[in-house]
């Protein structure tokens, strides 16, 4: 019998990050895919991903609809009502979960309390923002951790897992980087369809991309944080695209500031978007001068692609990167310097910290042969 696979994605930037690994998943003689959508990932205010999930083939299984926004905990609370009704119903062999989204600590109290084996993906890491704790504690419930770099290998041997538990398989998103980092002069640069109409936007004279999300710690300073990066990119008077940010507490805040600015500025070089698939962002990101906000693709992604980083304040402090990234604080002016600065310095050597581009299969080829508990199937 296929062994079944259940992955969770709860937002956008987890499918991305699972993507090549549930590819292999699929197609894999000797396992299943049961492919669910939680959190972020299924609202059309946050760039809803079921669209380009079932336009990249995958059949999705369930789709829970289970945001409480500005309420983390209600949230967690009826995620983990879902999905543990899905693991009762479908019995998975093994469940994966996501990184460090506040979302995941619902899949993982549910699969560690059924007794199904639980596969984390991307734990050990470090950063800023309530995300450490998340992402421990995660680490901590889960059976197998399958983490992205060595160092993060080395941190969740130390946080108790046994080191034939964790496998250093490096990013599945790296996968897609390295790809389009390889073929990206042979597409032209997406269409873009900006939040509020079909407004044209030039960038074949250079433009910018920006992820800024609410720090969950700083929440009260989201609107003063997010004032300061429109201030520098008004001064820098580039074509700039921005996307919306994650389904954090402090969004709302930080949203309406993005809203009342794209009211009042109508013709301004800044133009919003929800969201464009894996595949699509990254041929967007190669062919722009910068990324500038606090999403970890400008960790993550932007490092194996050389693309030049802005990073501003604290949610990725801690975390390894590489060169191409420069720190700012929340200040105009500090931003502005920076972004110049990478402009004028231009692409950087790729680097290799979060993997080589074969991820997606080393992940699906070890959950083939996982020892599984022949408790998993719970009450």
């Amino acid at each position: 019998m296929k062994r079944k696979i259940c992955v969770v994605v709860t937002a956008r930037a987890s499918y991305s990050r699972i993507k090549t690994a549930l590819t292999v998943i699929h197609q894999h003689p000797h396992l299943t895919l049961q492919l669910v959508l939680s959190g972020s990932a299924t609202m059309d205010k946050y760039g809803s991903i079921i669209e380009q999930v079932a336009s990249d083939g995958f059949n999705m299984m369930a789709t829970f609809s289970n945001v409480h926004e500005s309420d983390p905990v209600a949230t967690i609370s009826q995620s983990m009502i879902d999905v543990t009704g899905f693991f009762k119903h479908h019995t998975p062999d093994l469940v994966v979960t996501i990184a460090d989204r506040f979302e995941t600590i619902a899949t993982a109290l549910a699969a560690s309390l059924l007794n199904i084996p639980l596969v984390h993906i991307q734990g050990g890491e470090v950063s800023g923002n309530i995300d450490n704790r998340i992402r421990n504690a995660v680490t901590q419930l889960a059976d197998y951790h399958f983490v992205a770099t060595e160092s993060a290998h080395n941190r969740v041997i130390e946080l108790g897992a046994k080191s034939n538990q964790v496998f250093n398989t490096g990013c599945p998103s790296i996968d897609i980087a390295l790809n389009i980092l390889s073929t990206s002069d042979q597409y032209n640069t997406p269409f873009i369809t900006p939040e509020g109409g079909l407004k044209k936007i030039d960038l074949n004279a250079g433009f910018v991309v920006v992820m800024q999300h609410p720090v969950t710690t700083e929440y009260p300073d989201a609107q003063k944080q997010v004032q300061e990066t429109l201030s520098a990119l008004e001064a820098l008077q580039l074509p700039t695209l921005w996307f919306w940010p994650n389904a954090d507490i402090g969004t709302q805040e930080l949203s309406s500031t993005l809203w009342s600015y794209q009211e009042q500025n109508p013709d301004s070089c800044i133009q919003f978007v929800k969201n464009l698939d894996a595949d699509q962002f990254l041929i967007l990101l190669k062919k722009s001068l910068c990324l500038i906000g606090n999403s970890s693709v400008g960790i993550r992604e932007c490092s194996c692609m050389g693309i030049p980083v802005v990073n501003i304040g604290t949610r990725q402090n801690g975390r390894e990167r590489a060169n191409n990234v420069l720190d700012v604080p929340y200040h105009a002016h500090s931003i502005l310097e920076a972004i110049k600065f990478q402009i004028g310095h231009g692409h950087y050597p790729p680097a290799s910290i979060y993997g080589n581009g074969n991820a997606g299969t080393y992940i699906a080829d070890i959950l083939s042969h996982l020892p599984i508990s022949p408790l998993h199937y719970g009450y």
